[in-house]
């Protein structure tokens, strides 16, 4: 569904040339100057918020013709970098920077660049989604009853969506500079600078590495369907929630009428103070207990979306209006006295929409409530009952969750042990030790609310002697015999335990499975310690490939490759790859060989692997022993020591500190170096 561009203003006084040029430009390229807002506001606003806000952002940045503090001198502009400067504007030519507009196209280029960029530096507590200036203007525009979203790209437009979230919005700015806006790394920061970037020369240099090596590609990803908020598909929003809103606004209506003329009857009376009536509260409706979403019981039963979305509102107290509103009221801002933690990549505004209520109820001496908001948040509220204790609240990321990633989410922690919600299609629940792989999984009770008996979780510090998990199975309504680990990292959603075997001689490559069986168990029991790195990181789930397996020098056994990565749910990655050499237990830990942040290494856009390590024979020669995925079909070292080999892993014998060079080879053709 196109959003048409506003017509050409006809009431600007003749004086105001710089305004009637400004506007000018904004109608002529509207389109693109969209573009520019939406690929530059925060993604954490979700698609139907931020196309709304990328139009709000380019139809404010015109100022009214009367405003002189803030109406265009008619700047000239270079056409490099973009930033205004007070001359004549620029001769007729090409391209928008250039001809009578150009300017005025630069000067608004310039205050889109600055409204957008200001979303990230609003204040916490500031209930609207633009700076406070322009907030105090009417909303515009405004779209009832419907959903909006740009049309939906592949694989790789989503792959380059989640790598510009998890940047900052300079640097979304300066890779739309260059890449929309063709300037050149000088312009760009040139423009930044003027917008008011801290550091525009660190924003491009980290935007060159966004879409590299193929920066042609990244260019149409971005001008594509997936960055259009000018063409949109639409969508209901909840409509039996909208019937039931409607109701209620004309009961509170007639309840208004009946309070005026009682208060008219009886005079002025006696007015609230204090915090007994939080006007800014009030005035927002996703803060209104009445207003929030809740999920029909059976929902989960009967829909194609096995997420968050699908959970009923469950818990003792979810009736209770004072305990749901300061729970809101405390998300809104919370005062000082309140606690807070975030995951990684979380945003901690307050919800524009009604968020989606969870549960409310009584947790091991505390009221918890756990909301999940439009923006793919959860949100976890807890006060204590009794005593002087702080209340608490906890922020995590749940992009697209499914039937694993959105199976349960922790209500309390108390000493070593939690307490978790599961989601309505878990069927089944256990707890069992990954540092045991053959010891039997053991029931774990459930109460009719759907949370847990308290259940051991991995220590934080000390020995790592056990690793807890949660082995849980979905309902046959949703995936028939589907059982599946989960393990608490820290996060209000604990990250989901996945397994890819090694690869076969001659079959396809194998997809990540889940890490039930005997296989997956025991590759887990030697690598479950090394997820402490992990914690509190925003790890959404964590696959253990074993993508080689090595005949060791000197007639020795077989020793095996694991590359462990770690997705979080903001999008940038960490692996860790281990060396597994024959143990005396099965639980004796891997050696890290490398560690590697914000990396496409070990997944789908990265399936392809080359790692080294030193290895001492029984004999007490030193040897480097390297290892590489299937498609590697040669490994080469040079340095210190010298030497190659065809195939998929390598020896030589080498100085124990041998510093050596690895390269592979692909079937392909191309080369690949050793992560380090």
């Amino acid at each position: 569904m196109p959003i048409h561009q506003p017509q050409q203003r006809t009431d600007v006084h003749p004086g105001r040339t710089g305004v009637q040029q400004a506007e000018a430009a904004l109608v002529e390229h509207y389109p693109r100057l969209v573009r520019l807002a939406y690929v530059v506001l925060p993604p954490a606003l979700g698609r139907h918020r931020r196309v709304l806000a990328a139009h709000a952002v380019v139809q404010r940045a015109l100022p009214a013709a009367g405003d002189r503090a803030r109406s265009p001198r008619v700047p000239a502009q270079s056409h490099r970098s973009g930033a205004p400067v007070d001359a004549e504007p620029a001769p007729e030519g090409a391209g928008p920077d250039r001809g009578p507009s150009g300017a005025a196209y630069g000067w608004m280029r310039l205050r889109v660049l600055r409204t957008a960029l200001a979303h990230e530096r609003r204040p916490r507590w500031w209930p609207g989604r633009l700076p406070a200036p322009a907030a105090l203007r009417p909303a515009v525009p405004v779209v009832w009853g419907l959903r909006l979203f740009p049309r939906a790209g592949g694989v790789d437009e989503l792959t380059l969506d989640r790598a510009l979230s998890t940047v900052p919005g300079a640097v979304r700015a300066a890779f739309a500079l260059q890449l929309l806006e063709g300037l050149d790394e000088s312009g760009a920061r040139d423009l930044l600078a003027g917008a008011g970037v801290a550091d525009p020369a660190g924003a491009v240099r980290r935007a060159a590495r966004l879409g590299m090596p193929d920066r042609a590609g990244a260019q149409a990803m971005l001008r594509s369907g997936e960055f259009d908020p000018c063409t949109v598909q639409t969508r209901p929003s909840d409509l039996l929630r909208r019937r039931h809103r409607v109701r209620a606004v004309a009961a509170a209506a007639a309840l208004c009428v009946v309070a005026g003329g009682l208060v008219v009857a009886v005079g002025e009376g006696t007015r609230p103070t204090g915090d007994d009536r939080n006007p800014a509260v009030a005035a927002v409706p996703a803060l209104d207990p009445a207003g929030l979403l809740r999920t029909a019981a059976e929902r989960w039963a009967d829909t194609s979306r096995v997420d968050f979305t699908a959970w009923p509102a469950r818990g003792g107290r979810t009736g209770d209006g004072e305990l749901l509103g300061r729970a809101l009221r405390a998300w809104s801002g919370p005062p000082d006295s309140v606690r807070v933690t975030t995951a990684p990549g979380t945003v901690v505004a307050p919800p524009v929409e009604p968020p989606r209520l969870l549960f409310a109820g009584e947790v091991d001496g505390a009221a918890v409530v756990l909301f999940h908001d439009s923006g793919d948040r959860v949100v976890r509220y807890a006060e204590p009952l009794s005593g002087s204790g702080g209340a608490a609240l906890d922020f995590a990321r749940t992009d697209d969750a499914n039937v694993t990633t959105g199976a349960a989410v922790v209500v309390s922690r108390t000493g070593d042990s939690a307490r978790f919600l599961l989601a309505p299609w878990i069927e089944e629940s256990t707890t069992r030790d990954l540092l045991a792989p053959g010891t039997p999984a053991r029931p774990l009770a459930v109460g009719p609310d759907g949370v847990t008996a308290p259940a051991p979780r991995p220590a934080a510090n000390g020995a790592c002697d056990s690793w807890p998990v949660l082995q849980l199975r979905s309902s046959g309504k949703i995936v028939e015999k589907h059982a599946f680990l989960v393990t608490d990292l820290g996060d209000l959603a604990p990250a989901h335990l996945t397994y890819t075997p090694k690869p076969g001689r001659g079959a396809p490559a194998r997809q990540p499975r889940e890490a039930t069986g005997g296989e997956a168990l025991l590759a887990w029991a030697r690598t479950a310690c090394s997820l402490r790195t992990l914690s509190g990181s925003g790890v959404r789930a964590v696959n253990n490939w074993a993508f080689a397996e090595q005949k060791l020098p000197e007639g020795g056994a077989s020793a095996g490759w694991l590359c462990t990565r770690a997705d979080t749910w903001r999008g940038p990655g960490r692996v860790l790859v281990h060396f597994l050499e024959p143990a005396g237990s099965p639980t004796d830990p891997a050696a890290v060989v490398a560690d590697r942040d914000d990396t496409a290494l070990c997944s789908r856009f990265g399936q392809h692997v080359l790692a080294g390590t030193h290895w001492k024979a029984p004999s007490g020669r030193w040897y480097v022993l390297a290892a590489g995925s299937r498609a590697v079909t040669r490994i080469e070292a040079t340095g210190a020591v010298r030497g190659a080999a065809g195939g998929p892993t390598f020896a030589v014998r080498a100085p124990r500190d041998a510093a050596v060079e690895l390269t592979a080879s692909l079937r392909g053709g191309e080369t690949l170096a050793a992560v380090r």
